[in-house]
Order: C-alpha cells, then structure tokens, then sequence
C-alpha cells in the first residue's frame, strides 16, 4: 500500500504517558527542553535537531517542520507527556518503505530519567509502527556506551544484530561504536 494512503492516528496512549505528533505552538516548549537537556543530551544526541536550535521562532519553524513531515510520511516526530509534561521524543524514521522497515529513536528528559517512560513510549511506538505503518521490521541503532538505550531495546525485545566498533567521534573527542537491534514482526506479534 502506497505510504499516503495509510490511515493512521496522530497519538496513542500507554499507561501513564500520552505520546503525540508535534503542533504549532508547540516551539515555546521544545525551545525550552532543548535549552535545559543540552548537556544531557550532548554526547548521544548531538545530530538531533534540537541542538540546532537558537530561538523560540526556530523551535517554532523546527515543530511546524517536524509536523509536516509526519503528514508526508517521511519521518514521525512525537512528543511523549504525563499529565502535559514532556518526558521524552520518540522519533519513527523510515528506513525502506518498500518493505517497509523503520527507526525508532528517542531522547529523555533528566528530570525523567530512568522512571522508565522511554521503554513505554517506544513500546507504543512499536504497535503504532506494526499496527498503523505495516513495518516488517523496526530498529534501533545507538552508541555503545549508552547502556540506558541498550536496556530499552532488550526489554522491548530486540535482537542485538551489529556492533560496529569506533566507528564514530563523539563530542569529547573520544572514539566509540554503534551497535544495531532489530525487533521483526513476527517477534513483536509473539510477545503478546
């Protein structure tokens, strides 16, 4: 089925969070995340748009943009909130459509760290991926060294299937290495 045709919801819903599609007036906010997590997300999230980011208009600009492309299907933003807070950003890339195959990435709050929303966002973001995308397969791909990203992709039961050892600078100039998981449909439709 061609991607425009695909009908699918704007937000879903898990126990304690609500995981929705960015909006407009939506920049206020994602400004002030991004000013506030800056350090925290330096090292693994370098390359996210949120570190690119100097103003309110450009946040503003920056979650217009992130809507349109969840229209046009080329990539799926959500913000995750418990009780209109934002705790975390799940990101759904597409990998291939043809097969179709995504990415699911994420960044947390600190001051949500280890509560565990990300494992329940990306765990809504798989059924929302299986369900609503009609994925063959979903991955996730992080550093080596970020053991929290690690554990969310184990107990949201993927399969480690790279390890590319320094294969990347880091901001701090040091090396380090990406590992792949991958999670198949058939695996997802298994756990229940």
């Amino acid at each position: 089925m061609h991607k425009m045709l695909l009908d699918f919801p704007t937000h879903y819903e898990t126990k304690r969070l609500l995981v929705r599609c960015y909006e407009p007036g939506d920049g206020e906010w994602y400004y002030a995340v991004g000013q506030k997590n800056h350090a925290h997300l330096e090292r693994y999230e370098s390359g996210n748009v949120i570190f690119t980011l100097h103003s309110v208009e450009e946040a503003e600009i920056a979650v217009r943009q992130m809507q349109a492309d969840f229209i046009a299907r080329n990539c799926f933003f959500f913000g995750a909130f418990e009780q209109e807070q934002f705790v975390a950003q799940i990101y759904i890339g597409v990998v291939n459509w043809d097969l179709p195959e995504f990415e699911i990435g994420y960044f947390v709050d600190r001051e949500h760290e280890g509560l565990g929303y990300v494992s329940e966002a990306v765990r809504g973001a798989l059924h929302f991926t299986f369900e609503h995308l009609l994925a063959q397969r979903v991955r996730i791909k992080c550093d080596e060294t970020n053991l929290r990203s690690i554990r969310v992709a184990e107990r949201c039961g993927f399969t480690c299937e790279a390890h590319f050892r320094e294969n990347k600078h880091n901001p701090d100039g040091t090396l380090s290495g990406t590992v792949i998981y991958g999670l198949l449909q058939r695996e997802f439709l298994s756990q229940g």
